[in-house]
């Protein structure tokens, strides 16, 4: 089958196309015809080695983390799934690989797609709504009537939290350039700050949730719109004791993460709040969820390019540039 392959870490190495077997699917796997693949920043962060530590892949490796597609075939104990069903997916961690004609993925990892959608727009959400619904309903517990502030909101995660957000009845704040405020209003951003222009932390005050995707100084200076007892949600890092926890790491790994991680997580603690980090993990009974609140038109796709699939290198360098609107996502079948 044809693929977009990396064959050693670094931005240099880039990415080519080649022919890779077929995937074979284990017992409890669906093996998936792709129709589209979202292409996200992590992307490009796998492919330059950043992530090595903490997953290993085996190289050559296929890059891709969502999918939209087709179910051809499935394991022996796999009850779920059947031939022909169209399904979105984000594949566990450690099994990437959806630039490619195939994959096969565990079948808890896997949900219906929404039916309202088309296979490019499907292959938009599964990253970017399960790192949204992660953070928001998982690990910041938001409710009706609080406030939030979600960090660039014209961006792929920030397009589908602000939605997820006005959902669940929550106030929205968000920072974005001055290119996108329409857009961000469009999608129920309450309060939009011009980053170029103003600082965020000397207008917001007394939110109960922040969701960080920058990393840096906009993760420190998110500590003060806090109020006493809110949650600094960041997937940008730095990781924490906790998610070195969550993925099992060595004796070692852990105590990199804590180092990594201790002066924010004092700096939160003098602040009276929380910090945690968050790698989105695959979830299909959550994608679930999300199709549902999109066939109820909850929540929209935001798309702002799709690429044919001979063009996947140059999907991933628009998607470097950092102004995309939403996601990229390269069509495959």
């Amino acid at each position: 089958m044809k693929a977009f392959i990396i064959d050693r870490y670094g931005r240099k190495n880039g990415i080519r196309t080649g022919d890779m077997p077929m995937p074979e699917p284990r017992e409890d796997d669906v093996l998936i015809q792709i129709h589209a693949a979202g292409v996200n920043p992590v992307d490009s962060k796998i492919r330059d080695g950043e992530f090595k530590l903490i997953l290993p892949y085996r190289l050559p490796l296929i890059l891709g983390n969502d999918l939209a597609g087709v179910v051809v075939r499935v394991g022996s104990r796999a009850r779920r799934f059947k031939p022909g069903d169209e399904i979105y997916a984000r594949p566990q961690k450690d099994h990437i690989g959806t630039f490619a004609e195939f994959i096969a993925v565990k079948e808890d990892a896997v949900a219906l797609k929404p039916a309202s959608l088309t296979m490019e727009e499907a292959a938009s959400i599964p990253l970017v709504g399960l790192t949204a619904w992660q953070a928001l309903i998982e690990k910041g517990q938001l409710k009706r009537g609080q406030k939030v502030l979600i960090h660039a909101g014209s961006g792929g995660v920030g397009t589908f939290a602000i939605q997820l957000a006005k959902h669940v009845g929550a106030t929205v704040a968000t920072t974005t350039s001055a290119r996108n405020i329409e857009l961000v209003k469009r999608l129920g951003a309450d309060i939009v700050i011009d980053y170029k222009k103003d600082d965020f932390s000397s207008i917001l005050k007394d939110y109960d949730v922040v969701l960080d995707t920058q990393g840096g100084n906009a993760l420190e200076k998110s500590l003060r719109v806090l109020k006493p007892g809110g949650k600094l949600i960041g997937i940008a890092g730095p990781p924490d004791p906790d998610f070195a926890k969550e993925m099992g790491a060595s004796w070692f790994l852990k105590t990199v993460m804590r180092f990594l991680s201790y002066r924010i997580r004092k700096a939160a603690k003098r602040h009276g709040v929380s910090y945690s980090f968050l790698f989105m993990r695959a979830d299909g009974g959550q994608l679930s969820q999300i199709a549902k609140l999109i066939d109820a038109g909850a929540i929209k796709p935001v798309i702002d390019q799709v690429f044919p699939f001979e063009s996947t290198k140059e999907a991933l360098t628009y998607v470097e540039t950092g102004r995309v609107k939403g996601k990229v996502v390269i069509k495959i079948q």
